[in-house]
């Protein structure tokens, strides 16, 4: 069985336009694909419609809104316009239980959904991030209810999302898609339609497993490395050594088929993924008779960076003179990461709520958060301004190094004096940390 179209691109629907699936959707579009958005969300559909993106990514607004105006992406809420595809794609939300466990109520709807109205030879691929065993177990009975078969009727692959926030447009467009699928026919077909649609490497694996495991294990290496330059930075702190000299050091020894990568320290880990894929892992090898240390392991270390990085500010404004309780720190940059306005699991939250429990007042500005969402979260409502938030301050901590932070004048700020500077993100060069010093300010950095 085949299920892509010889002579014509295949046309595609989307189901999820959240993230990850906006991010598709506009590449698709943007390379003159024929593709349907579909999402529950009727207030989403109608910001789109006019002419409203709510994600902060570079570029994406643009190619979304474009796609829309040319009539190559066309989004609505309702599942039946999936019956015109050719390739579904399937990119709703996973989040996980505290216990790891995956809250798989947005994927068990969105494939009942599908099954209402899959035809044959349609070829569905899996996008969001689950446990491994999730497309075999969960995915394929719901669309069989349909009373398809799969490898038949239908094509069943998954190919796990990659990209990071920031850059995600450019990583759709280069980054090598893993394939695994539920029979030959599902694999090479999905192989074929990424090949085809958007040119780049694509990596066969021998089942969905194998592909679902590789997600989680990219997210699983990435949150224990920062876990290691986190622990690394308090080990150099306490040794007044600079962890970011140690680490550009070590980083020269080639291992394997690259070189020692240590990534750098941090105010902490947030985003939609990196807190949440090493949890599935431990959950699922459990379910699998296997005890996991290092996900664990890693995510308490990063967990507790927020706090750590508040008592940095605690300890250096007494080693001033000045009493945490009726100090003002100024935080610039709410988000997880630098540049973009995501709030989802934000290490802010843990530092602002530590230092509000120090007594000290918190004044928090980021230009690119929702103030709503920020005040919500945080319980502190954002300042509309830079120079609202530096007023007189004691403090300014740097906890997403903004673009519209990396000029700043330290010179002609109006802070208090004198004042630290606690970088969170910034990762300031000596030069730089020297010239703050002879303005006369007290520098500190996670690490540094």
């Amino acid at each position: 069985m085949r299920f892509l179209p010889d002579h014509r691109d295949p046309k595609v629907a989307i189901i999820g336009l959240g993230y990850v699936g906006s991010c598709f959707a506009a590449v698709l579009a943007d390379r003159g694909y024929d593709v349907t958005g579909v999402d529950t969300d009727a207030r989403l559909i109608d910001e789109l419609t006019d002419g409203h993106c709510r994600y902060q990514e570079d570029g994406l607004a643009e190619l979304l809104i474009g796609g829309i105006t040319a009539g190559r992406l066309r989004v609505t809420t309702d599942y039946a316009a999936i019956r015109a595809a050719d390739v579904v794609l399937i990119a709703v939300g996973t989040p996980v239980e505290t216990d790891g466990s995956l809250m798989d109520d947005q994927l068990r709807g969105a494939c009942l959904n599908v099954s209402a109205h899959l035809r044959q030879g349609q070829l569905l691929v899996l996008k969001s991030t689950v446990p491994p065993g999730t497309t075999r177990d969960v995915v394929l009975p719901l669309l069989q209810r349909s009373g398809l078969v799969c490898g038949e009727d239908f094509g069943l692959a998954f190919t796990p999302e990659r990209f990071a926030e920031g850059t995600a447009l450019r990583e759709v467009r280069s980054l090598p898609i893993v394939v695994g699928g539920m029979d030959p026919a599902s694999k090479r077909d999905a192989a074929e339609f990424w090949h085809r649609a958007l040119g780049v490497e694509v990596v066969p694996l021998d089942s969905p497993e194998a592909a679902e495991i590789v997600k989680l294990a990219d997210n699983w290496w990435i949150d224990l490395n920062i876990a290691l330059a986190n622990e690394l930075a308090k080990f150099c702190g306490a040794h007044n050594v600079d962890v970011l000299d140690v680490i550009a050091a070590a980083n020269t020894v080639p291992k394997g088929k690259g070189m020692v990568n240590i990534l750098l320290p941090s105010v902490g880990v947030g985003g939609s993924c990196l807190v949440k894929d090493p949890w599935m892992v431990w959950h699922s090898a459990r379910g699998r008779g296997v005890e996991i240390h290092t996900a664990p392991a890693g995510r308490k270390v990063n967990l507790g960076m927020p706090e750590y990085t508040a008592q940095l500010i605690i300890d250096e404004l007494l080693r001033l003179g000045k009493d945490p309780a009726t100090s003002t720190v100024a935080v610039l940059g709410a988000a997880f990461k630098n540049n973009t306005g995501d709030l989802r699991a934000t290490p802010v939250e843990g530092v602002v709520t530590a230092l509000a429990k120090a007594g000290a007042t918190v004044r928090v500005y980021d230009p690119l958060v929702d103030p709503l969402q920020a005040e919500a979260l945080l319980g502190v409502a954002p300042v509309p301004s830079l120079l609202a938030a530096v007023q007189d301050a004691d403090c300014v901590a740097i906890m997403a190094f903004h673009r519209e932070f990396q000029d700043l004048d330290y010179a002609e700020l109006p802070v208090a004096a004198p004042c630290v500077v606690l970088d969170g993100r910034a990762y300031y060069p000596k030069e730089k940390i020297a010239s703050l010093r002879d303005l006369g300010y007290a520098y500190r950095g996670i690490g540094r």
